[in-house]
């Protein structure tokens, strides 16, 4: 039944999207040639072929990038972002079409179009969205779940569902293999019977979905219960009792038609990964370029206060395990470790006369858009380490390793949320590793706005 409302519900926004798609179009047509208007407007036909393309190769684009697929589990910010995706190429390949197969229209109508087409397709699709929500959380589209396993990871599947109702899920039973537990109740929801009673129980409450969330000790009931559900038309999921070995961006992929669980996985790839580079290589060249004046004075004061050279390049451990040289306005005497590598401290008095003032301020830092630019570091992201102590984070503190799947960062979640210096390092790793869970280029924005408004500065930079 849901999936027959999901397949209606789907046409229903391809439908909306290619009306929408018109209502843009035709306002970028009449905003070109009423505003803009110092060519002359194009016959009807090429305008009515530029349209039939657009109303083609945009919902195929949407189509291609998961648009018509469900948005329970998507964040507004993440569909948001999807869209700007799909809308930026399918107008790439729109202008490409064009070029090729006829005269080329309008480019300013076409990159109007664009514009309008993001803002407006956004509009409808959230308001939509929020349309659902409210009618979810009256019990409207609501989808029933049976839940067969009470045990703890039950328990954190129906905390899940009660944390995220506008997703419209409700557990309305579960089974369990305890017979005296039948009867009761595992947070608000009442347990109905065993395992074995399955059969009985969907007779006398028909649900949507079936969950079966069994401890690993107790998949041998599988089986059984298979059994009995392919004789049902009721949608059956699978949580597996693999949470505790999932570390990082876990999920369910797909391989020739086999299923996959994902335990551990590359948390940027595809687009995003160019995305992201692109983020990188404009902004710390544009730092570049607008700090240099700065930068110029940092370096004369570094060179007339202290001996030595004006920059540290310090090893440090990057994405991957890659090994580089970071960049840094040198703060320390030439011979500041000449008894071995230590963490500074907030009387260090290998400090130069100016170096505690670009350390606490992290001026100091700024050389390091040079490494953004050619690729060893990030603008964010978790900082890097030198390997004479990574080899002891890891093992004193579980899941150290996983931050390093992504580049380092100038500035990271944890250096905006005051962890630096002599600070904890399980801390940071935790803050780390949820930025990582968590990335987007929003997510990004955040931290650089952070970061600007004094995020970087600490007490605990010394």
């Amino acid at each position: 039944m849901f999936t027959r409302f999901q397949r209606f519900y789907n046409s229903i926004k391809l439908l909306a999207d290619v009306a929408t798609l018109a209502v843009a179009f035709a306002a970028a047509y009449l905003t070109r040639f009423t505003f803009f208007a110092w060519e002359s407007i194009p016959p009807p036909g090429d305008t009515l072929v530029t349209l039939g393309f657009v109303l083609v190769i945009f919902p195929i684009i949407f189509r291609a990038q998961a648009l018509y697929t469900t948005n329970r589990n998507r964040s507004h910010i993440g569909e948001v972002f999807e869209i700007f995706k799909a809308v930026v190429l399918a107008t790439l390949v729109l202008v490409a079409v064009s070029y090729f197969v006829r005269e080329r229209y309008s480019r300013l109508t076409i990159l109007v179009f664009a514009g309008y087409a993001f803002t407006l397709v956004t509009a409808v699709r959230l308001t939509t969205r929020a349309l659902f929500n409210s009618l979810r959380r009256k019990g409207v589209n609501v989808k029933t779940v049976l839940l067969v396993g009470a045990g703890e990871l039950g328990q954190r599947f129906i905390e899940t569902i009660d944390q995220h109702r506008e997703l419209g899920f409700k557990v309305v039973g579960a089974l369990t293999r305890r017979p005296e537990k039948v009867g009761s109740e595992v947070h608000g929801v009442p347990v109905k019977g065993l395992y074995t009673e399955l059969g009985r129980v969907l007779d006398e409450q028909p649900v949507d979905q079936v969950v079966l969330a069994l401890p690993l000790e107790e998949h041998a009931a599988l089986k059984e219960l298979m059994e009995e559900l392919a004789l049902r038309t009721v949608d059956v999921k699978l949580l597996p009792d693999l949470i505790s070995f999932v570390t990082l961006r876990g999920g369910l992929e797909e391989f020739g038609g086999l299923p996959i669980i994902s335990l551990q996985g590359a948390p940027l790839e595809g687009w995003n990964l160019i995305a992201k580079r692109a983020f990188d290589v404009i902004f710390s060249g544009l730092a570049l370029l607008l700090l240099s004046p700065v930068m110029v004075v940092l370096a004369a004061l570094v060179k007339l206060t202290s001996r030595g050279p004006v920059f540290y390049a310090q090893e440090r451990m990057g994405m991957d395990g890659h090994l580089f040289k970071m960049l840094k306005f040198r703060t320390m005497k030439v011979d500041a470790e000449k008894d071995g590598p230590r963490f500074a401290t907030e009387a260090d008095d290998r400090r130069t006369p100016v170096g505690a003032f670009l350390r606490r301020s992290s001026l100091d830092e700024l050389p390091q858009f040079w490494n953004v630019l050619v690729g060893d570091m990030s603008l964010v992201g978790p900082r890097p380490e030198r390997p004479v102590f990574i080899e002891a984070f890891k093992k004193q503190i579980p899941r150290y390793h996983l931050r390093h799947m992504v580049k380092s960062g100038i500035t990271g979640w944890a250096q905006v949320n005051g962890l630096r210096g002599d600070t904890s390092i399980k801390d940071r790793i935790d803050y780390d590793l949820y930025y990582i869970e968590n990335w987007s280029l929003a997510f990004d924005v955040k931290i650089l706005v952070r970061t600007a408004l004094g995020g970087f500065l600490s007490k605990n930079a010394y």
